[in-house]
């Protein structure tokens, strides 16, 4: 991994044959080999080594499939990976995994119809990491589903103490409904979590300069400005609070 972080990816592929050499079996030497194979264009021996991962698994292990999707996907073959996640679904049943792969590739690509009814699976066969989670609430919102998305957004929050990525999409969800009361509680989670955060801190500025809470709202917005906040949000921001 050092070595590909470092342009050097034949030094990396030869590190990892013969180490593979030596552990034939060793699947995460091979799982990344697939990955580097695939960004240096050869994408026969990518999917030549996911074949020696699928002898290696049980015929229900969707692995093999999956590091073909991620050949695919860093080959910009996007059609072709989304249809490999799809197979390791179908060929893993009771797995997340497949789904879940799917889902969050097609959310990053902005895909809310592919990606909705996979994240959807992945979660009813058991994902339940703040990722998925996360990515489920931010489809969920794009299609409409403000109910759905805060159910999403409230399970990731309590999954990870630490999060703040699905407080603020509870924000939004807040917003969507101009439910500023909603919305400043979400914001005030954020900073109990993290109490420097620039963009919770404009947040509850909004929120308690339109709900007329002029004196916190400004310390807010003033906090924010020390922070290096965008110089032009804070004026716009400043003149709601001169209204």
């Amino acid at each position: 991994m050092s070595l590909e972080r470092r342009n050097q990816s034949d030094e990396a592929i030869a590190v990892l044959r013969e180490d593979l050499r030596v552990h034939p079996d060793h699947l995460d030497s091979r799982r990344l080999l697939v990955r580097i194979l695939a960004v240096t264009g050869d994408l026969g021996a990518a999917r030549a080594e996911a074949e020696q991962i699928a002898r290696r698994t049980s015929d229900n292990d969707p692995t093999a499939l999956i590091e073909v999707g991620h050949a695919e996907e860093l080959a910009h073959h996007f059609d072709l990976a989304l249809a490999a996640y799809d197979e390791a679904a179908t060929r893993a049943p009771q797995s997340p995994r497949g789904p879940r792969e799917g889902g969050l590739r097609a959310a990053r690509w902005g895909e809310v119809d592919v990606a909705l009814p996979r994240l959807t699976e992945a979660v009813r066969r058991g994902a339940d990491d703040t990722e998925t989670l996360h990515a489920l609430g931010l489809v969920r919102l794009h299609a409409g589903d403000l109910e759905g998305a805060e159910e999403a957004y409230v399970r990731c929050s309590r999954r990870d103490k630490e999060d703040t990525g699905c407080l603020l999409g509870l924000a939004t969800v807040a917003h969507k409904r101009d439910d500023l009361r909603a919305a400043l509680t979400a914001y005030d989670g954020v900073l109990a979590r993290r109490r420097d955060h620039v963009g919770a801190l404009m947040g509850r500025a909004y929120c308690l300069l339109l709900l007329g809470e002029k004196e916190a709202g400004l310390r807010a917005l003033d906090r924010a400005a020390e922070l290096g906040a965008p110089k032009d949000n804070v004026t716009k921001l400043r003149g709601l609070a001169s209204r």
